[in-house]
């Protein structure tokens, strides 16, 4: 199934319908490291990564991860593991998967720019959980933490986040 999502902040999963958070750069059909901007096409779940010392384990079908202290993602084009998870420290730079503020603590990361992976072409493209004021993501896409539960619960391999081009 996907996880059909708009430009005007909806994402529907069947027949329910929630209200999510995208970039503060809008979206795009060209995307480019540090843009802000969500890119538009058809991104595979590839796995769920999650703080197993606030949310416990997660019911989902995805393949899963507790994230550590330890964990980030590199987000520098020039570093030669760009847009894969790295172990910190780390010399490139990077985010930090362990985060003091909520929003990382659902993170499915999607099939983005990762085969192959295209240097400055965009990272760390994840479904994580939005903010409470749903305030605009660094590109990705994010909904209140009840809602990603109920499509994670749901959730299999082979489902996707899908964001339309919505000026054709």
């Amino acid at each position: 199934m996907d996880l059909l999502v708009t430009g005007a902040g909806r994402a529907s999963w069947g027949t329910l319908v929630f209200r999510c958070a995208l970039g503060r750069g809008g979206l795009t059909g060209n995307k480019v490291e540090g843009d802000g901007a969500t890119p538009i096409g058809s991104w595979p779940m590839r796995r769920l990564l999650y703080r197993a010392d606030r949310v416990g384990i997660p019911r989902t079908r995805l393949p899963l991860a507790a994230v550590t202290p330890e964990d980030g993602w590199s987000d520098d084009p020039g570093d030669p593991l760009y847009n894969v998870q790295v172990r910190l420290p780390h010399p490139w730079h990077h985010e930090r998967l362990w985060r003091s503020d909520p929003l990382y603590d659902l993170v499915v990361v999607l099939g983005y720019n990762d085969a192959p992976v295209a240097a400055g072409a965009g990272s760390a493209v994840f479904l994580h959980v939005a903010r409470p004021d749903f305030a605009p993501t660094e590109g990705c896409v994010a909904l209140a933490q009840w809602d990603l539960e109920a499509i994670l619960a749901d959730a299999v391999v082979g489902d996707r986040v899908t964001v339309p081009d919505e000026t054709r």
